[in-house]
């Protein structure tokens, strides 16, 4: 084999699904515990142990959580160079735990963080990583078949790496639901296995001077969205005002998107995020497969389109046959002489 394409190896030598607790100041990426519910099925359909690795400063209690929310055990590197975030620690000591416990499986958010330094530990590692997953599933060798939206949200691609090991892939987040910790935890600290940790402060390539918070939305946190597509024809005022008033977030689909209507970071469907809030307000959206899948995990749809018979309409818990421009605006104006009655 050559060079390019890395050293022959043993795939029986690889064992356990691992999955990446992402973290910030101590506090996880909802993610990591929606990974951690799917890796759990995966470990126990390959008969295999689900490993939790928390990278961090002072964050063995996410590690002890990590356990009580399905993990077998908790790998733990905790120390001041991980805090806050840097691609070159992280993907060095994530890269020599995988080189030296050699997991089959290893799942990591598809967020900013582990697209970021995924790819740090798939290529020296001579890894198969897949992006931005929205489905896994193992088949009868116990291969990871990860899949992923492709031509431009046209077609699903599920992709396998047999020769190569560990398999790894990232994940959107808000695809998986995430599990609850289990009652009576106090034995998951005995759980938690400290690394040894590999990386020091002299030795990396980077130092944060500032960490500025904010700027770009997630929309896959929200608790209430209200959508537009090609129906709102420019003008998402109605939307924004209803959100507000829902104390929600504004999203779209790829066609507003793609019109300049509303910011990239807020498309949902197979090319944009996958949302599971509480109520999603499909407004001026026809129900293209596209969209369906980045929603269809919403509790309640409520879904205004001036065509009765758009396809949304078969997706949604309640259906508004109308204009939205006059719809959101007398829905809005609703929930707030409602609050203030409330109030």
């Amino acid at each position: 084999m050559s060079a390019a394409s890395g050293p022959e190896i043993d795939v029986a030598d690889y064992r356990d699904v691992w999955v990446f607790v992402e973290q910030h100041e101590g506090e996880a990426a909802p993610v990591s515990w929606e990974l951690l519910a799917k890796g759990r099925e995966l470990a126990d359909e390959t008969g295999e142990s689900l490993v939790a690795l928390v990278v961090g400063d002072d964050v063995a209690h996410l590690a002890e959580e990590a356990v009580a929310r399905g993990a077998d055990r908790a790998l733990l590197a905790d120390d001041p160079v991980f805090e806050p975030y840097r691609a070159d620690p992280y993907g060095e000591q994530f890269r020599a735990l995988v080189e030296a416990r050699k997991p089959s499986i290893v799942l990591i958010g598809g967020t900013h963080t582990g697209r970021d330094f995924a790819g740090r530990v798939a290529v020296p590692a001579h890894a198969g990583l897949t992006a931005d997953c929205t489905e896994l599933a193992v088949d009868e060798a116990g291969l990871l078949l990860a899949s992923r939206p492709t031509f431009g949200g046209s077609a699903m691609a599920t992709i396998k790496c047999p020769a190569h090991r560990p398999q790894m892939a990232t994940v959107r987040a808000g695809v998986f639901d995430a599990g609850e910790p289990a009652d009576g935890t106090e034995s998951a600290a005995d759980a938690v296995e400290s690394v040894e940790v590999v990386v020091a402060e002299e030795d990396t390539l980077s130092t944060v001077l500032e960490r500025v918070v904010g700027g770009v939305v997630d929309i896959t946190d929200a608790d209430v969205i209200v959508a537009g597509g090609a129906g709102c024809e420019g003008d998402v005022t109605p939307l924004v005002e209803l959100a507000e008033a829902l104390g929600g977030e504004v999203a779209a689909t790829r066609a507003a998107v793609e019109e300049g209507w509303v910011e990239p970071a807020r498309q949902v469907g197979q090319t944009g995020k996958t949302v599971r809030p509480h109520l999603y307000v499909a407004a001026g959206i026809s129900g293209a497969v596209q969209h369906l899948e980045g929603m269809n995990g919403s509790d309640v749809v409520v879904a205004v389109n001036t065509d009765p018979n758009a396809p949304i309409f078969e997706h949604a818990d309640y259906g508004i046959v109308g204009d939205l421009h006059e719809v959101l605006p007398a829905l809005t104006a609703m929930v707030r002489e409602k609050r203030e009655v409330a109030a």
